[in-house]
């Protein structure tokens, strides 16, 4: 016969009086942790006591009840209880419903404390998030739920932010297919069919980390960051309806914007409402980009203008910004920083400053008659404006006879930009994918290494430039060749700088940092130069050394060429050997690091213009072979798009654009492969 289940008796619950409790000192909990006393007893007193407290008599030194009750289980509850009573918000007799432990009980009291805070389960942030949810279609506000909860309303819009969450994923997640930062990755984006997509194609992956799910979701968009958003105004973007993205669980730097095409329509609806106001100022044309490519306006001339000068008012202004400078800077000279109002103020003098000392520049109307400008952005996001262009049938004849010396200084005053309106239609370089090239490290396309090479002169030029040392070196070392090795000419000196054009290159590289150094550096010794050409030789004579040595790096830098080259010939391939190994002298002796300079290799500009098996060879000595092998079964479009994503911020080079010093003094990091023993190796891939 089958004995009965012992059926379990549960401990009887009634009202005790606060005056009649007393904590316990068998109650484990010592250290405070999560909500505060102060805060429980604020949510008492709103919505009552939500749980009772666990309670057992206090027995007399004879073993009988006292009347008094001692609280093992609750002691949080009991303190902001004793808080509302200290401040009369809850009577001393006021009624607590306990659950009464019996007296002799074999249930320890700490086991009765350390089970009620061990066997209770923190909520899940899902059933969290649909809490609130539930709460603000019945009517609470954001703000309102966290009160409620003493939490800061940013929680809250994060929890409500899972709501734009797929419900795919959502269940995906409730079941413990992902992680609650991966959910959080995918709140950034209200397209729940994009979402469902980008899991899917992580699901197949071992990197599922939360950064390439922003990246993939945002892939499309443009940073609010971005120049042109800064150009037009986030506002004016909002405005036309443009749609926004916001990340709410990390810093997004504003957010992203979802309708590029909308963005570019507005931009160039004000590039040309500027053009407009600069057109009446009298010229013959005005031109508008985003950008215009690298060397855009080599065959144009320009006219001369005149510098405005100050006038009586904002000369003295500018001696009373200088000496009110000098004081502040005097009187702070001995501490390590400035007060936080000071530092502000000298920040407004310096501004006030170089408003004033930029000073506009002036043109005869019979000159403006037959040139133009060039308007575009710049890489901070402010107009972009360059005046004073002749086109080639513009040009009078006398200009045309020294075409050739004004010429050397128009790449540096080129616009910058993405290089929009380079050359793209039936392009050499597009993405190769002949099943037959799709393996092996085959060589590098002349085009791809002669672009390459061009961002690699670009940069060197700006190395260059910023060395007067090396440049003085390699100045003497070409005078002194070209004196003992070479055949002289009958003039008295020819030493001379003739400008390389870099007419092949990537579109990245016109809004680059190298380009960008170069034309502030050249703009601003055009500023310092006399109006008069007569006044040059003089001007120069007086110069300290410091400042001829880097005006002759200047110039110098407008002649550097270490571009790739298609050799046709035996004498071609020599020269370009011995080009390529004084080019590599030179960044050697400038350790110059392409990374540094801001070449990252895109779709774009190297990893759509290669093999796989060199997409795959530059992940893993980047990120390692385990990132190689997880994107080894790609397609070659697919792979080269996460190869970008791989490898952007790792600082790796492609071999023709290392630099060997640079390299050796690398500890293994990322693009640390050693240059090749001879610039040989270069030319011949």
């Amino acid at each position: 016969m089958a004995s009965a289940i012992q059926k379990i008796a549960l401990n009887a619950s009634r009202d005790i009086p606060f005056n009649r409790l007393v904590l316990s000192q068998s109650n484990v909990r010592r250290v405070k942790v999560g909500l505060s006393i102060e805060e429980l007893a604020r949510d008492i007193e709103r919505r009552g006591l939500l749980q009772s407290l666990n309670v057992r008599p206090v027995l007399n030194g004879e073993g009988a009840e006292t009347g008094t009750y001692e609280v093992p289980a609750g002691g949080r509850r009991f303190r902001a209880l004793e808080l509302l009573v200290k401040q009369k918000k809850l009577a001393k007799t006021a009624p607590v419903p306990c659950v009464v432990r019996e007296a002799g009980s074999a249930i320890l009291a700490e086991d009765d404390s350390l089970a009620e805070n061990v066997q209770r389960v923190a909520l899940h942030p899902l059933d969290q998030f649909r809490a609130f949810r539930d709460m603000l279609e019945k009517g609470m506000s954001e703000d309102e739920i966290a009160a409620a909860f003493f939490v800061v309303p940013t929680v809250v819009k994060q929890r409500l932010r899972l709501m734009t969450v797929s419900d795919k994923l959502l269940e995906i997640y409730e079941q413990d297919g992902m992680k609650l930062e991966q959910l959080m990755a995918f709140s950034i984006s209200d397209d729940p069919a994009r979402q469902e997509q980008v899991w899917e194609i992580i699901a197949q992956s071992h990197n599922r980390e939360p950064y390439l799910i922003r990246r993939m979701l945002t892939e499309k968009t443009v940073r609010a960051s971005d120049r042109r958003v800064s150009f037009v105004g986030l506002d004016a973007y909002l405005a036309a309806g443009g749609p926004v993205m916001r990340d709410l669980f990390e810093a997004d730097d504003g957010g992203w914007l979802g309708d590029p095409t909308l963005l570019d329509r507005l931009v160039m609806e004000k590039l040309a409402a500027a053009a407009e106001d600069i057109r009446a100022e009298g010229w013959k044309w005005v031109e508008t980009a985003l950008s215009f490519p690298w060397g855009h306006t080599r065959q144009f001339a320009e006219i001369d203008g005149t510098t405005v000068e100050l006038s009586d008012e904002e000369a003295g202004r500018l001696t009373a910004l200088h000496s009110e400078q000098e004081t502040i800077e005097a009187e702070y000279a001995q501490a390590d920083e400035f007060p936080e109002d000071v530092d502000t103020r000298l920040g407004e003098i310096e501004q006030a400053i170089e408003a004033l000392e930029e000073r506009p520049v002036s043109f005869d109307p019979a000159d403006m008659v037959r040139a133009g400008v060039f308007v575009s952005l710049d890489t901070d996001g402010t107009l972009l404006v360059a005046r004073g262009f002749v086109r080639p049938e513009d040009m009078p004849v006398e200009l045309e006879v020294d075409q050739d010396e004004s010429d050397r200084y128009d790449d540096a005053i080129d616009h910058r930009g993405d290089g929009d309106d380079a050359e793209g239609d039936g392009r050499e370089g597009a993405p190769d994918t002949d099943p037959e090239e799709e393996y092996g490290l085959k060589p590098l396309s002349d085009r791809l290494l002669t672009e390459l090479t061009a961002w690699r002169t670009l940069a060197l030029r700006d190395a260059f430039a910023s060395n007067p040392h090396v440049a003085l070196t390699e100045l003497l070392h070409t005078l002194v060749r070209d004196l003992y090795w070479q055949v002289s000419g009958a003039d008295c000196l020819e030493a001379y700088v003739r400008e390389i054009p870099l007419q092949v290159h990537s579109p990245d590289m016109p809004g680059s940092l190298p380009a960008h150094a170069l034309r502030q550096r050249n703009e601003g010794w055009k500023h310092d130069l006399p109006e008069d050409e007569a006044a040059l030789w003089l001007w120069l004579d007086r110069l300290d050394d410091t400042s001829r040595l880097a005006l002759l790096a200047h110039c110098l830098s407008f002649g550097i060429n270490a571009l790739h080259e298609s050799p046709h010939g035996p004498s071609l391939a020599r020269s370009v050997r011995e080009r390529l190994a004084r080019a590599g002298r030179l960044t050697t002796a400038l350790a110059l690091d392409l990374a540094e300079a801001g070449w990252q290799p895109t779709v774009e500009n190297y990893l759509g213009r290669v093999t796989k098996a060199r997409i795959l060879e530059a992940v893993r000595e980047a990120r390692g072979a385990e990132a190689a092998e997880r994107i080894a079964h790609m397609k070659k479009g697919d792979m080269a798009q996460a190869a970008e994503r791989l490898l952007e911020g790792s600082g790796w080079l492609p071999e023709a654009l290392r630099t060997r010093n640079v390299a050796e003094r690398s500890e293994g990091g990322a693009g640390v492969a050693h240059m090749p023993d001879s610039p040989d190796a270069v030319a011949a891939e």
